[in-house]
Order: C-alpha cells, then structure tokens, then sequence
C-alpha cells in the first residue's frame, strides 16, 4: 500500500525529458508567485489575516452557512443541501430532470470531480460539456485533471493539436496554440448556445450577501449562465467567508499565490437568476467536511482556497506527475485530503514527501500541510498501511541506535562496505541505488576525529 505513489512515480520518470519539462514548468509557476509576494510588503499579513478568517469561519460554520442560505434565498436563489456524493449527485439530476435539460455546460469544479457528477448524468442522458479549455481537453481524452489550476498542463501542444485533430476535426499538422485556442473557442461557442442549463463551481459563498464568487481567466463561467436559462451553483461548506471585507483579502491573493498573476482576468458575482433566467440553484455539499471538521490534528486543511501553490512548489510532486497519486487531487494537499476521505486507499500516497515544508511556507492560508504528512505517517502502523520493509528498518535502526557498543563496533568496520563491487551493492535488493549511488563511508567515524581533537569547536 505505501509503495503505491512511488511505482506510479517511477513510470513517469521512465521519460526523463518529460519529467524534467514538467519540474521547469511549475517551478517556473512558483518563481512567478515568488515575484508577486515580494512584489507586496504586506504579503506575509495579508496570509496572516486570510488564515485567522479562514480559521474562524471553520470554527463558526454552522452559523455562517445558516446566513448565507438565508440571504441566497432572500435574493430568489433555491438552496440545497447534499449530505454526500451522492444525494448532490441526485439533487443536479433532478433539477435538470425537471427543466428537460439534455445538455448542460459547466465552468470547472473541482467538487463535481470529487463527487464523480459528470459520468453520473452521462449515465442518465445527460451530455455534461466542460467549458474551461483544460477540463475541455482532458474531457475528450479521456482522463482526469493533473493539477487543479491547471488540469491539462501535462500535455503539450502537439498532445493537444493531435486530440483536436480526432476530435474537432482540425487542420492535420497544425499544432499552432493560437490556432488550437481559436478551433476550441469555436467549439465551445456553439455548446454554449444549445445547452440548456450552465453549471459552475464557487471559489467564495458571501454569507452576508449570499453571493457566489468565481475567479476564472477564460470567462467560461459567464458564458456558462449568460447563454442558458438555468445555473447550478456548487460548492463546498467550506468555502463560505463571512463578507466582502474578506474577500478582498483572499481576492488579492488567490491568483498571485497561484499562477502569479495580479488577479484572475474575470471575478464573476452570482447573486440572483437574470430576469430572462428561469431559476439559479446553489447546492451546498458536505461529502465528509463536517467530519474533517471535527478531526482535532487535520481540520485545518479545510482552509484551502485551491490556488495550488502547494503543487507548483512541491518537489515530490514536479518530479513524479499528477497521475502518481491515488486521490484525484495530487500534490500536498491532495494527499492529506485523500488520507481524510480514506487512509486504507490513499496511505500510499504519504511517500511522496521529503517533509521540506515548502508546501506550508508557499500556502496563502497557512495551511500546516507538511506537519498534517508527518502526522499521517506516524499512524500507518495503526491504519495497516505501514510498509513492512521499512517497518524492519526502523526496527533494525533502533537497535543499533541504542546499543553504543554495536554502534561503535559498526561504525569502526563500515569502510568496508568501499570495497564491495559496484554492481552488487548498487542493486534492486538496495532501495537508495534507484537514482542514488551508494555513499562512501570515512576512514574515520566522526566520534573518533573528536576523541582525537582533529575536529575544531568553530
């Protein structure tokens, strides 16, 4: 079970050239969000103040969900409640069942991935058309988001204009992104006219107004209720915030932490149904958040905005592809949301972390997401999950450690590992070979260079 991240990681690191084009991609993404920081004194207080509002959100939620689905129903909006995957699941199609919706277009939503809601309407007639060009290509491939900012950053170009080709019908060979860009704007444009009712997600719930805020660069969101006469709001618990005063803190820093862009190009305000609109719906989603909740060492992990910082400055995760992890959120954030919704399922992914913390300095809310890795580890043994190899390391270790005589006795004759032949010490049976050449040990143990006083007190 643990092993499970790091043999989907050593697929993806069979293509060296790719790998190191997808580490370059995102660390660039991070320079870039290093340069908007530094780019504002107040960087460090504003990610102060947006993880004391998000903490006090949290601890006072049901006070704050009770305001906002009051004030959406105050503005004509009809709200749902969905204890789980499944009844949101069932509350979108029965909304739909009863507008005789055939198609709906949708703007990206990391929720509707969780809650698995496109291929459940597929299942029941209903086309689902993702309008964010990345969802849009990942959509016709086949496959599931790599990033949840960027969700087809994995592909190239020529990936794309190949897909295209099949799908769209495109000029063969012109892999052009301009062009691209332009052919799936095309498409779009015409689902955007036939479909019968839009969905989007919601980065922010204003409670004091019942609003619903998306952030979006390509306006798709709009498209998506500006063109059909129905909108389908949905979002998490956890992404109510009290007012507006707190959404100009999280607003200055969604985009900057996340793709280092000042601001998002579009922030899209849904308060009401358009007077030529039939109904807006919001569906407000728990799925396991009331729990998280109550989990004293990992709830605050609900504090997330989605930037995905965290991703684009993880190295575990640049260097080993979306698809290694077995939650649909990779990443630092991914593996402690995946080990809240399942530890048997998703323990193998707590590997993947060098606990460098890079994650939780990036993080705009401060997340703590490093430590909560850390914590995860130290009950695997206690979920079932722990790896048995390093089980008897440590084992091992600890006997070593804590005997002094063998210690020294092992440290005295360990150089003679120098003189074992390459080929087997540097071998499948020892883990560090994989990408690492065995260490040479020292003539002498540092403890004996100081009994000697060869080492100098600096």
């Amino acid at each position: 079970m643990s092993t499970a991240h790091s043999k989907a990681a050593k697929e993806f690191l069979k293509d060296q050239k790719y790998a190191t084009w997808h580490d370059n991609t995102f660390w660039s993404v991070r320079t870039k969000r290093d340069n908007m920081a530094l780019g504002l004194d107040e960087w460090e207080q504003l990610r102060d103040k947006a993880s004391a509002i998000k903490r006090h959100t949290l601890t006072h939620l049901d006070e704050y969900l009770d305001k906002f689905a009051t004030n959406a129903e105050k503005n004509g909006c009809i709200v749902h409640w969905a204890k789980d995957a499944d009844e949101f699941n069932e509350i979108v199609y029965e909304i739909l069942k009863d507008h005789n919706v055939k198609k709906m277009v949708k703007s990206k939503s990391m929720l509707t991935e969780e809650c698995e809601m496109n291929p459940f309407l597929e299942e029941h007639g209903i086309e689902v058309v993702e309008t964010d060009l990345g969802e849009r290509i990942i959509q016709l491939k086949g496959q599931k988001p790599s990033h949840i900012v960027m969700p087809a950053i994995h592909l190239n170009h020529d990936d794309v204009g190949e897909l295209f080709e099949e799908k769209l019908g495109t000029e063969k060979g012109n892999h052009d992104p301009t062009y691209l860009t332009y052919q799936a704007r095309l498409s779009l444009r015409n689902e955007f006219l036939t479909a019968d009712a839009g969905m989007t997600g919601g980065n922010f719930g204003i409670a004091e107004t019942g609003d619903i805020v998306v952030c979006t660069n390509e306006g798709n969101a709009d498209m998506s209720t500006s063109c059909p006469k129905l909108h389908i709001a949905a979002i998490g618990l956890e992404k109510i915030i009290p007012n507006y005063d707190c959404l100009a803190v999280f607003q200055r820093m969604l985009c900057r932490a996340g793709t280092g862009q000042p601001t998002t190009t579009f922030t899209s305000h849904f308060r009401k149904a358009r007077p030529t609109a039939e109904k807006m719906h919001i569906i407000l989603v728990d799925n396991g958040r009331s729990e998280w909740i109550a989990n004293p060492e990992h709830w605050e992990t609900l504090k997330c905005i989605r930037c995905g910082s965290c991703m684009n400055s993880c190295p575990v995760y640049r260097r080993s592809g979306g698809y290694s992890y077995s939650y649909f959120i990779p990443g630092p954030l991914g593996i402690n949301l995946g080990m809240l919704r399942d530890v048997r399922k998703h323990s193998g992914n707590v590997s993947a972390c060098t606990l460098c913390l890079s994650c939780q300095c990036v993080c705009p809310v401060k997340i703590d997401l490093g430590d909560q890795v850390y914590k995860w580890r130290q009950q695997l043994d206690d979920f079932g999950t722990a790896n048995s190899q390093k089980k008897r390391m440590c084992k091992g270790m600890k006997m070593l450690f804590g005997k002094s005589g063998m210690y020294n006795t092992a440290m005295k004759f360990a150089p003679m590992a120098n003189w074992v032949p390459s080929f087997l010490m540097n071998c499948g049976l020892n883990p560090w070979a994989a990408g690492h050449k065995m260490m040479k040990f020292p003539r002498n143990s540092f403890q004996e260079l100081w009994k000697k006083g060869k080492v100098q007190d600096s």
